[in-house]
């Protein structure tokens, strides 16, 4: 079973954008709270952002406003799950490197998220 699997299900039940989000962050960080990696740091990320693209899509708001929406989650996530994936060891650089990485990885979201938007279109046409 994949780490975003059960924050996955958990958002699918959830009404709203914000509502789907909370739901799914808690659970990834549940589902984190024993260690994960980067790669599945990235598989939750980009299960967030499908979530959040297609909630966002069908909000009445300018398209810049739903981005921000999406980008506001995306921190989330990383602030709440992101420090799961760093071995204790190296705990101390990586709060030294933490804040230039959550910058790095909301860069990437930005362009993922313009990515994204016609694969979850065409999904639910």
């Amino acid at each position: 079973m994949a780490v975003a699997d059960a924050p996955l299900m958990a958002a699918e039940e959830a009404h709203g954008l914000a509502q789907k989000v909370r739901v799914f962050v808690a659970m990834a960080r549940e589902s984190a709270a024993g260690g994960i990696s980067v790669a599945e740091f990235g598989e939750l990320m980009l299960a967030l952002l499908r979530i959040c693209v297609a909630a966002a899509d069908s909000i009445p708001a300018a398209g810049a406003e739903r981005k921000a929406w999406v980008m506001e989650a995306a921190g989330v996530l990383f602030d709440e799950v992101a420090d799961f994936m760093v071995p204790t060891i190296a705990k101390p650089f990586w709060l030294l490197f933490r804040p230039g990485v959550r910058s790095l990885v909301l860069s990437a979201v930005s362009g993922i998220v313009e990515s994204l938007l016609p694969l979850v279109r065409e999904a639910t046409v």
